[in-house]
């Protein structure tokens, strides 16, 4: 079985914790993504910004977004997999933490995501169907 690299979308964008949500939103629109990866000054990850975290958790709540930063989002530990574990094991903790898009990172340096699309190209449909089914689980 592949690699979470053979997996990845390469070039992962980070929006900078100090960056603005508006300026996050900005990066997200000229990208055509609906989420980004949240990097510190050091470029370590630090968490996962998306869309949605941006109108539940900053406009719906009255905060300007312009002064909330991608970094007061940043929420705990962030799920990551390793670019050299299996495509197996990429499956297993996509599911396991019911995210859709999931940071790869080598050593500490972030090299790709992979995204529930990048599974359904990849990988045969049976695999995608038990993918989606475990991800969306509530």
């Amino acid at each position: 079985m592949a690699t979470a690299r053979e997996l990845m979308t390469e070039g992962a964008e980070c929006v900078n914790s100090t960056e603005s949500l508006v300026e996050a939103a900005r990066k997200m629109r000229d990208l055509d993504v609906g989420a980004l990866p949240i990097c510190g000054e050091d470029q370590r990850l630090k968490g996962m910004l998306t869309d949605r975290d941006i109108v539940v958790k900053c406009l719906a709540e009255g905060n300007d977004p312009n002064s909330v930063t991608a970094g007061d989002l940043a929420q705990g530990k962030p799920v990551t997999i390793g670019a050299d574990d299996s495509a197996e094991e990429t499956l297993r903790t996509m599911a396991k933490h019911q995210v859709r898009r999931l940071p790869v990172i080598d050593g500490h340096q972030l090299v790709g995501i992979v995204a529930q699309a990048d599974v359904a190209r990849a990988l045969p449909n049976e695999v995608v169907g038990h993918v989606l089914e475990e991800v969306s689980e509530t």
